[in-house]
């Protein structure tokens, strides 16, 4: 009797902690499965082939892993394709919602022409309705993200504008993009420094591609010492576009912006993009640059900035392009 008492009251615990989880799940990865996870997640930022190492976390219930997975898969075919709508839909039922988005719009993909979308268990505009609904809740506790998702969901900038405020950089970054296209209520006079502004909180928050937008408003002021600063923090991030400007102006245009001219850390910087062979224009800027510096430079100083490139490589962020989780 006493086990048939234990029985009953440990199905009971279990049910009620089911019912106090959150609408979405995050599984508990391993170290191994986690590290895994890190470095698909830094491949697929790389444009290389990320979906061997992110099938291992999305294998083990990871909805972040399972979403990158289906987006590669996506772009690789051009068109949801049964895998990709299969790891999408596992990702939307944890709650994910950048997958919900990706299904709610599937009505736009190019399986709708070939006739080869899959069947999901909800219709895309349910799995809309489902992140508008997730996207609000969330955002009714503050959650800057999910403000930023209810902009892209209704198009009302109050969402933009609450996200921002909140300390989303992405939404920092779009408030200023969008006030400079002459939107919002700004007084002309006033529109210029409110980009600025925006800017500046987006980058202090992180952006690398609101640090470029610095660096270009800053130089294009003559504030060089301004477009510097915000050229190297770019770089420091790894950041593409930052790590191939800094390299250039410190090694083929300095006095531009006031550099002390430094071949070596130019070459070393610029030599790390060969890295980024999966795709983007990276090759090309290499293969245009990079010769121009190295014939002006004795064989001991290339192999001086082939060791700075790899210490830097080791003591800074990996190289990525920054691509947005999803182009809304």
């Amino acid at each position: 009797m006493n086990n048939q008492v234990s029985a009953i009251m440990l199905k009971a615990l279990t049910l009620a902690a089911l019912f106090l989880l959150p609408t979405y799940l995050y599984a508990s990865l391993s170290s191994d499965q986690q590290a895994a996870k890190e470095r698909g997640i830094i491949l697929y930022k790389q444009y290389k082939t990320a979906a061997p190492d992110l099938k291992i976390a999305a294998d083990a219930g990871d909805s972040e892993a399972q979403f990158f997975l289906a987006e590669e898969i996506r772009q690789e075919k051009q068109y949801i394709t049964n895998e990709a709508y299969k790891w999408y839909e596992a990702s939307a039922e944890q709650g994910y919602l950048y997958s919900m988005i990706r299904i709610g719009r599937s009505v736009n993909d190019l399986c709708v022409k070939m006739k080869s979308c899959p069947p999901g268990k909800k219709t895309p505009e349910e799995w809309l309705a489902k992140a508008r609904e997730t996207a609000k809740e969330r955002s009714d506790r503050g959650d800057a993200e999910a403000l930023y998702i209810m902009y892209e969901l209704t198009a009302e900038r109050d969402w933009l504008e609450k996200s921002a405020l909140a300390g989303n950089s992405v939404a920092q970054y779009r408030m200023a993009i969008s006030e400079r296209q002459g939107e919002g209520s700004i007084l002309p006079w006033k529109r210029q420094d409110s980009v600025e502004g925006w800017f500046l909180r987006s980058a202090k928050a992180g952006n690398p591609k609101a640090m470029m937008q610095l660096f270009g408003i800053y130089r294009e002021k003559g504030e060089s010492d301004q477009a510097r600063h915000w050229l190297e923090k770019a770089a420091s991030t790894g950041y593409e576009a930052g790590i191939y400007n800094y390299g250039y102006f410190l090694a083929v245009a300095p006095s531009a912006l006031g550099f002390a001219e430094d071949r070596i850390k130019g070459y070393a910087l610029i030599s790390l993009l060969k890295e980024l062979n999966g795709g983007g224009t990276a090759q090309t800027d290499v293969a245009e640059i990079l010769p121009r510096i190295s014939e002006k430079m004795s064989p001991s100083q290339i192999q001086e900035a082939n060791k700075l490139a790899a210490e830097w490589k080791a003591t800074h962020p990996p190289l990525s392009f920054y691509p947005e989780k999803i182009e809304f």
